[in-house]
């Protein structure tokens, strides 16, 4: 029994602790209390779930429980002066929670106002009064559940450091009195883009390591899916939040095939299709085309649309590259900028030869666009010029991608193509 009740305290834990949170933290207006009487929560159930067995109602055992630790700490920590105001608050709270006994009250938090509670904490996190790395700390620890040593490794920065910025986050909320609450209609459309942009980020950062020595996280990745699946059960009516999920199920579907069994990093054109998940790519591809029903195009639609195109060829070379140089064309639309038409670049050079797309990203270059450091544009630059035969400038683009890039596995891989392409030069260019 301990070792099934453990697995589902787990459980319990990934899918209930943002919920329990933005609850705590309606009642009692305490980012704070709220953590830690959530905290103190599972604790108890660690202890008691083993020997008891597991309550009907695990979640409402979890946030029941919960309100009663908050309310123990408030009695507790209350000053002679503050005493009856707090003696005040508490009573509320019991009223509003109902009886001090969780197991009689597991059932009362599945219905009501959890779906707005996670909301106004979803959106609290991504605040525009904060910076975006603490928006992306914020939504791990408060909705995702994940420790802060969890995060500092996802990150690669110390556990104290990041306990500093989560702090300071809390602190700037509070004392910038954020409010806790779902934007107007008025906000909501460029609100939604950024709490968007944090789960993409976080997904990225899963994909594909910003430095370090794996080239991947999955624990990342599955903790944005699981993000991006809350959302468009939160917000049904908001075509991106289903376009970024789409785009993640089919971009993770891939995630296995991107690791050679050396660890190495394998391009998409080199994948072995057959390790791909295609439960994922059936359910990526069916949001897909409810998008396409819908006909409110966005840019993670699009996107999605053309990871949908790489999902349906069944080899690289029968990718239909017209299409997605089409929904390039209309994502350009949507999010004008040097990264969007790099990689309509990569899809004209299927289309129009290497030739095209080269010109098409040494004009991005000559535009003083910020790419100069980002190793991806480097390397597409590379690719180009061997496949044109100017071996020489291709291994100098080369040397420039493997400078600006911080992660090992994708180091490696351009070193690789660097070694290729040196070891064709005659000895005199050599």
């Amino acid at each position: 029994m301990s070792v099934l009740a453990g697995n589902e305290i787990e459980r319990v834990f990934r899918a209930e602790h943002g919920r329990a949170i933005a609850i705590l933290i309606r009642s009692f207006g305490d980012i704070e209390l709220a953590e830690e009487a959530v905290q103190e929560a599972f604790a108890a159930a660690v202890e008691r779930w083993p020997v008891t067995g597991l309550p009907p109602s695990p979640a409402g055992w979890i946030i029941a429980t919960a309100k009663n630790k908050a309310i123990d700490r408030m009695r507790r920590e209350a000053s002679r002066e503050h005493r009856h105001a707090q003696a005040a608050l508490v009573q509320a709270t019991v009223t509003s929670a109902g009886s001090s006994d969780p197991s009689a009250d597991e059932g009362r938090y599945e219905e009501g106002h959890v779906r707005d509670d996670r909301l106004r904490l979803i959106f609290t996190c991504c605040h525009p009064a904060l910076a975006t790395g603490v928006q992306v700390a914020l939504t791990l620890r408060l909705l995702g559940g994940l420790t802060t040593l969890e995060i500092a490794r996802a990150f690669l920065t110390s556990e104290a450091t990041m306990a500093q910025r989560l702090v300071r986050a809390k602190g700037k909320i509070r004392d910038a009195s954020i409010p806790y609450r779902v934007p107007d209609p008025s906000e909501l459309p460029a609100r939604v883009r950024a709490v968007l942009a944090v789960v993409y980020l976080i997904f990225n950062e899963g994909y594909t390591a910003s430095s370090g020595e794996r080239l991947l996280r999955g624990e990342l990745c599955a903790e944005a899916i699981r993000l991006g699946r809350m959302l468009a059960d939160l917000m049904p009516g908001e075509p991106e939040v289903l376009g970024l999920l789409a785009l993640m199920l089919l971009v993770d579907a891939r995630r296995s095939a991107r690791l050679g069994p050396n660890g190495q990093f394998v391009r998409l054109s080199d994948q072995d299709r057959g390790a791909w998940n295609y439960t994922s790519i059936a359910e990526g591809q069916a949001m897909v085309r409810h998008c396409l029903r819908r006909n409110q195009p966005g840019p993670y639609q699009i996107q999605a649309a053309i990871n949908a195109v790489h999902s349906d060829a069944p080899s690289a070379a029968g990718t239909d590259w017209r299409q997605i140089l089409q929904l390039y064309d209309q994502l350009i639309q949507f999010s004008p900028g040097p990264i969007v038409a790099l990689n309509r670049a990569v899809a004209l050079a299927e289309v129009d030869g290497p030739e095209s797309a080269l010109r098409t990203i040494d004009a991005l270059d000559a535009d003083h666009h910020p790419l100069d450091r980002y190793h991806l544009f480097h390397a597409v630059r590379a690719d180009l010029l061997r496949r044109l035969g100017r071996r020489r400038e291709a291994a100098a683009a080369y040397q420039t991608a493997i400078a600006c890039s911080a992660n090992k596995a994708e180091r490696d891989f351009l070193q690789r193509h660097l070694e290729s392409v040196v070891s064709d030069l005659p000895l005199t260019d050599a």
